[in-house]
């Protein structure tokens, strides 16, 4: 795939577009998972602008699946929705407003592009392992990319995934673990240290690239070499800083669901207006 630095500008500057789209989501009054959604724009920018393969139709039987398992991180799921113009941006002003598509978690139902309705944390990689397994059975050439919180590493039923998918040498699914090291209150080693999780990984078979979940020249490799990878599913473990883009919430485990200030909007959208005087410059 074309990773020059033509296409290395165009995804920062889609990224910068990600975010501002998350703030947008978190109106005045309203609490909205700021850092989550901002820790994981990079990859999801990568994925739906560079790598899945996606139609004008959001339901293309052909398409590339993606699942954020950790749905409270919707914002950026969202965000790259409307991007890519499955609904009108409109809509990203009515987040979590009666009737609106756009809820806390994603529904299916309601959202063009949601592929499961997640938020309960722990159960993603489990559907994505279904998808991928059904893809193959309708020899289907799809893939299925799943986000996973390293908070939500607590939970038992992803290592139940973590352990079947090997087994079935599910080489369609791409899991990519958001390691920003907080979650909702507090720092992900102080509730429960989780240990060496590439060493974890590869124990159950699974193809562990570590990364920088921040910068395109070393995301996109990690994804062209999991979908070449053939027998096993591949796991993108990408250290990520909570709230990144955004400096007054970056490491902070408070801006997990939070809502913002007049001050916080002044200093977020000054923050995004540096990092496009930075692309430029």
């Amino acid at each position: 795939m074309n990773t020059d630095n033509e296409e290395i500008r165009r995804l920062k500057e889609k990224a910068v577009d990600i975010r501002q789209d998350i703030l947008t989501m978190i109106p005045k009054g309203k609490t909205g998972h700021l850092g989550g959604s901002s820790s994981i724009a990079d990859v999801a920018t990568a994925l739906y602008f560079h790598q899945m393969r996606l139609s004008d139709d959001p339901k293309d039987p052909a398409r590339d699946r993606c699942v954020f398992s950790k749905g409270h991180a919707a914002l950026a799921q969202y965000a790259c929705l409307a991007e890519r113009g499955y609904f009108c941006k409109d809509e990203l002003c009515r987040v979590k407003c009666l009737g609106s598509m756009l809820q806390g978690h994603p529904d299916m139902d309601k959202t063009p592009g949601i592929e499961a309705v997640t938020g309960s944390l722990g159960q993603g990689l489990s559907v994505s392992l279904g998808m991928a397994l059904g893809l193959r059975l309708a020899k289907s050439a799809s893939r299925v990319y799943c986000i996973v919180g390293d908070g939500e590493l607590d939970e038992g039923q992803i290592w139940e995934a973590a352990m079947a998918a090997p087994a079935f040498k599910a080489d369609n699914l791409c899991a990519i673990i958001d390691l920003n090291g907080v979650q909702a209150t507090d720092t992900v080693a102080n509730v429960l240290v989780n240990g060496n999780q590439k060493a974890k990984w590869e124990a159950f078979g699974w193809n562990v690239i570590e990364i920088d979940g921040h910068d395109f020249t070393q995301i996109l490799p990690a994804l062209d070499t999991a979908q070449n990878t053939k027998g096993k599913p591949t796991l993108i473990i990408a250290r990520t800083v909570k709230g990144k883009g955004f400096p007054f919430a970056e490491g902070k485990a408070q801006y997990h669901n939070a809502s913002l200030t007049d001050e916080e909007r002044a200093l977020a959208e000054a923050a995004i207006s540096a990092m496009r005087r930075e692309i430029d410059a």
